[in-house]
């Protein structure tokens, strides 16, 4: 039998002897602020509750804290038949058994995710212009997640066309307004895939699915302490995922442990004919829940680009700090490490051209192939007017009346501007980036605070990213701005994170180095949401 076909077996297997010790201690329901998919899938075998009630308690507390109290925004609608899915799910355990570790627990996919029309959820970016519009069939992602029996509790929330409509703040769409990190009252969530790191901060679904093509899913993961796994390009299907750019664009999982992260990879990861990178991957994807050791980092040379790090004084000294937890773990620290080609890479145009033509080669290629879209809109160039003709729902003064990257998009051609600047990206991101570092100091991997730009040379070389909870700004920070306009930058309590980078397809090594950090400080736990921001709902809530 082939292997990648019983892998979700294997993990199952695993994941439930691991939880069948855990519960054996305790009786009581798991918190759902925290709860790993794990030990949910631990009460669904056992019957301490089942997957309708799992749902109800999820969107009651997607009710307290959405569009209510602290009006968070994380969520941009719920899946209309989500009860009755959860119903027949429960049933079928009953009849023939568990289909595995997804079977029965709720997910949120971002709202660039596409899903089956006919199961009543729109798949928009964001935008009034897609609302409505049909899609052929459920992204491979959420095909592959479906399949495995998870449910699609809602669509998270996010920047509009993933940040590509213009100079707009994080986590603001049309449909959705503006999501709002959890941790400090009008903070930016940053990143595209606000909504879903918001909605896992405060257990809102059992786990995520973002996208990225620079920094959508690692950024929002950092400041809303969670993990986030951004694949190599080609190891998860992009069809059925509104573009960005074909070189640059993957979706990932974003949760609140590596280990619940490292879980849904498994199940996304694979060939897709409607995704040529994904031709290319290893014919063996690994079990990614082998790499959760706790002794990863033992022997591992781990590098950091020194020079990336400018301006970010907490973030810099909590990162001084980290490497000694990192050598303590048996990890050797290369520091500096710095990449031959950094001052140019920091400087460099290229990834802004090379995504401004993909886009718009990418929305055109995507709305075309839906099979219908009631706005009529066509083509990039009709997203413009409908925003001007609709400019109360998408361009809302005062903070969010921007679309310049469309117009930008737009003007673009293919030319030799182009290919020249695509093989500059190549050459900044890998030859004379991660890969020559990884070279130059024979390292295994790299690592960097999340927010020291990070995401930049992964993104155009891409290569795989891992963000895991660092640290939070102390609770004296000064506030900036002030008065936010619409957002504060900066603020007490705010989370940050640390990112572990790699070659291509190198993320069995980078989750264990993530799983081994994060097991031995475990810095989610530290620090809670506000308390406004915390859902009150439980398990027990709803089983009364």
């Amino acid at each position: 039998m082939d292997l990648i076909l019983t892998l979700p077996l294997l993990v199952a297997a695993r994941i439930y002897n691991m939880t069948r010790k855990a519960f054996s201690r305790s009786d009581s329901l798991p918190d759902l602020y925290e709860a790993s998919i794990a030990e949910l899938q631990h009460g669904l075998v056992e019957g301490h509750f089942n997957s309708v009630q799992l749902v109800k308690a999820y969107l009651s507390r997607i009710e307290e804290v959405n569009l209510k109290g602290p009006a968070l925004h994380a969520i941009i609608e719920t899946n209309p038949k989500v009860l009755s899915q959860a119903a027949a799910l429960d049933e079928e355990r009953k009849l023939k058994g568990s289909r595995g570790p997804l079977h029965g627990i709720p997910l949120l996919l971002k709202d660039n995710i596409a899903t089956l029309h006919e199961e009543g959820m729109d798949t928009t970016a964001g935008s009034y212009a897609l609302l409505g519009s049909v899609v052929p069939r459920d992204s491979f992602a959420a095909a592959k997640l479906r399949e495995a029996g998870a449910i699609f509790i809602g669509k998270a929330n996010l920047s509009e066309w993933a940040g590509m409509r213009g100079k707009v703040p994080c986590g603001f769409s049309g449909r959705g307004g503006q999501t709002l990190c959890p941790y400090y009252p009008n903070t930016n969530p940053l990143g595209s895939s606000s909504g879903s790191g918001v909605a896992m901060a405060v257990g809102l679904a059992a786990g995520s699915l973002g996208s990225e093509t620079n920094g959508s899913i690692v950024s929002p993961s950092s400041r809303n302490n969670i993990v986030g796994i951004k694949p190599t390009i080609g190891l998860v299907s992009r069809s059925g995922v509104v573009p960005i750019s074909s070189h640059q664009d993957t979706a990932g999982p974003m949760c609140r442990s590596v280990t619940d992260a490292a879980l849904l990879l498994n199940f996304i990861a694979g060939p897709d004919p409607r995704d040529d990178a994904t031709l290319h991957q290893p014919a063996i994807i690994p079990d990614y829940m082998k790499a959760l050791d706790k002794n990863a980092l033992k022997g591992a040379r781990l590098g950091v680009p020194r020079s990336f790090i400018r301006d970010v004084k907490t973030l810099e000294d909590t990162f001084n700090s980290s490497l000694d937890i990192l050598r303590a773990l048996g990890a050797e620290i290369v520091d500096p490490a710095n990449f031959p080609a950094t001052e140019e890479l920091l400087t460099s145009k290229a990834e802004e051209l090379v995504s401004s033509v993909d886009f718009k080669i990418g929305v055109n290629k995507y709305i075309s192939e839906l099979v219908e879209v009631p706005t009529g809109v066509k083509a990039l160039a009709d997203l413009i007017e409908f925003n001007k003709t609709h400019a109360d729902q998408e361009l809302p003064a005062p903070f969010y009346t921007d679309q310049s990257q469309f117009i930008e998009s737009e003007a673009t051609q293919v030319d030799d501007a182009y290919f020249a600047a695509l093989a500059e990206d190549f050459d900044l991101g890998r030859t004379r980036g991660i890969d020559a570092a990884l070279t130059q100091f024979n390292l295994d991997a790299i690592i960097l605070p999340t927010d020291a730009m990070a995401s930049q040379p992964a993104a155009i070389a891409g290569y795989p990213l891992i963000s895991v909870p660092l640290g939070f700004q102390p609770d004296d920070v000064e506030v900036l701005p002030a008065v936010p306009s619409p957002l504060h930058t900066q603020a007490p309590g705010v989370p940050f994170g640390i990112a572990f980078m790699g070659t291509a397809y190198s993320e069995f090594k980078l989750i264990g180095y993530a799983y081994a950090f994060e097991q031995a400080t475990h810095v989610r736990l530290q620090r809670r949401a506000y308390d406004d921001a915390i859902p009150k709902t439980q398990l027990t809530d709803i089983m009364l």
